[in-house]
C-alpha cells in the first residue's frame, strides 16, 4: 500500500502538534511497511528533504518531496490564501507522481485537491485535530479569526471521503456541522513508548511542581493561569513555563520560571520527569500531545475540557476545568496544591497506565491502517 501525507511540516523542522503528529504517522506507516509520499515544508526544505529524523529503515519506505511555505502579506485571512497557495504546490506535484491508494491530509493542505476531485479520483481523509474554528473563542479577535477559517474547512469536510475525528466532543462537533456520522473515522493520536517514564517519579512531601508548555497564544489560556499564579499567594510550589511569553507578561517571583522556547525532546522529557501537574487551560484544543507527554512522564493533569481532552484526562489523573473560567482554574491548583501525597502519586501512576494501555503509536497506527483499508 502506498499513502501520500500532506502536511504543513513535520517535527523536528516545524514544531508543532499537527507536525509531531504527521511526523509519527510516517514513521509508523514506514515501520509497517507502508510506503509514504510525503508532502511537507519547512525554512530549509534542502536540509527538511534529507529526513535525518527517520532511521534508515524508516527512509526506505518514504519519499520526501519538501517546499518552502509561501508567505503572502500580512492582512487579514493572510494564513488562508497562503495554505491554498501551498496547497496548490502540493496539488501540482500530487498530479504529477505517480498514484497512490490513499492521501490522508493533514488540515488546510488538501484545500486545491478539494476543489479538483474530478483530478485525482483517490480516496481521501482529512483530520483537522481541534476545529479550533467551531470551539470556543478567548476573544472577540479570536472569534473573527475563527469565522474566516469555517468556510475553507467545510468545504474539505464535505469534500473528504474519510474525517479522522480525534473523539472527545470533536465528534460531535463534526456532526453539527452536518457532516455524516458513517463519515467519521475516530482515531486518536499517539505517544512514542520512548516517553514512559519507567522511574516515575513519586511525591514525597507537601511541596509540589507544575508546568505549561506551550507557545503564547491568546486560546492557550496562559493569560487566565498568570492571573490565577498572581491570586494564590502560598509559594511553597514550583511552576515552570516552557515557550516564548512575552516579557511584560511574566511574573517576578522566585517560585515561577520562565525557560523559553525548548524544543529539544529530551530536555522537555527531563523538565517533565521532575514535575507533578501539567497545566492546560486553553479554550479550544484538539488531543493535545503534550498532555500524552506529560501523562507519559507520569503527570497528574489539569486541563480544560474542550475537544478530545476528556479521553485523556479523567478524576483518576487529573482534574477537567471549564475552558476561560479562573475560578475553576484557581481551585484546581490550590486542591493539586493540598492533596495528600498518595492520591497525587496515584493520579501520576493512572497516567502512565492509561498512555500503555490507549496511547501508544504501535495501536494507533494499527487503527489508522484499519481505516484507511475499508475505503479500498
Amino acid at each position: 500500500m502506498r499513502v501520500a501525507l500532506l502536511t504543513d511540516g513535520i517535527f523536528p523542522y516545524v514544531i508543532g502538534g499537527m507536525q509531531k503528529h504527521s511526523f509519527y504517522l510516517a514513521k509508523y506507516f514506514a515501520l509497517n511497511q507502508i510506503h509514504v509520499d510525503l508532502y511537507h515544508t519547512s525554512k530549509d526544505p534542502v536540509n527538511a528533504d534529507r529526513l535525518d529524523c527517520f532511521s534508515l529503515e524508516e527512509r526506505e519506505y518514504i519519499s520526501s518531496y519538501a517546499f518552502g511555505f509561501p508567505v503572502k502579506d500580512h492582512f487579514p485571512g493572510h494564513y488562508i490564501r497562503e495554505m491554498y497557495a501551498y496547497s496548490s504546490i502540493l496539488f501540482n506535484k500530487l498530479k504529477e507522481n505517480p498514484p497512490v491508494d490513499f492521501i490522508y491530509v493533514q488540515g488546510l493542505c488538501g484545500m486545491k485537491l478539494f476543489e479538483n476531485r474530478i483530478q485525482i479520483a483517490t480516496p481521501t481523509g482529512v483530520n483537522f485535530h481541534g476545529l479550533e474554528m467551531f470551539q470556543k473563542a478567548a476573544n472577540l479577535r479570536s472569534k473573527l479569526e475563527q469565522f474566516l477559517f469555517r468556510r475553507p474547512v467545510l468545504k474539505s469536510l464535505k469534500n473528504a471521503e474519510v474525517v479522522f475525528s480525534l473523539g472527545g466532543k470533536l465528534t460531535d462537533l463534526l456532526i453539527q456541522q452536518g457532516i455524516p456520522k458513517e463519515k467519521i473515522s475516530e482515531v486518536s493520536i499517539g505517544i512514542d513508548s520512548s516517553w514512559i517514564n519507567s522511574g516515575l517519579k513519586r511525591t514525597h512531601s507537601g511541596k509540589r511542581t507544575f508546568v505549561f508548555i506551550g507557545r503564547y497564544e491568546r486560546r492557550k489560556g496562559i493569560e487566565e493561569l498568570l492571573y490565577v499564579l498572581n491570586k494564590i499567594v502560598v509559594t511553597d510550589f514550583q511552576f515552570h513555563f516552557i515557550g516564548a511569553i512575552p516579557d511584560e507578561k511574566k511574573i517576578n517571583r522566585a517560585n515561577l520560571h520562565f525557560w523559553g522556547n525548548i524544543s529539544d525532546p529530551e530536555k522537555i522529557k527531563a523538565v517533565l520527569k521532575e514535575a507533578d501537574v501539567l497545566v492546560c487551560p486553553s479554550y479550544s484544543e484538539g488531543m493535545p500531545t503534550v498532555i500524552l507527554e506529560a501523562m507519559a512522564s507520569g503527570l497528574a493533569i489539569i486541563a480544560s475540557d474542550v475537544g478530545a481532552v476528556s479521553e485523556q484526562v479523567s478524576a483518576e489523573n487529573g482534574i477537567l476545568v471549564r475552558p476561560g473560567n479562573t475560578d475553576d482554574l484557581e481551585n484546581a491548583i490550590n486542591k493539586m496544591l493540598q492533596i495528600d501525597t498518595l492520591i497525587l502519586n496515584r493520579m501520576k501512576e493512572h497516567s502512565v497506565d492509561v498512555i500503555r494501555q490507549q496511547f501508544l503509536w504501535e495501536a494507533i497506527i494499527a487503527r489508522n491502517i484499519s481505516e484507511i483499508q475499508k475505503t479500498l
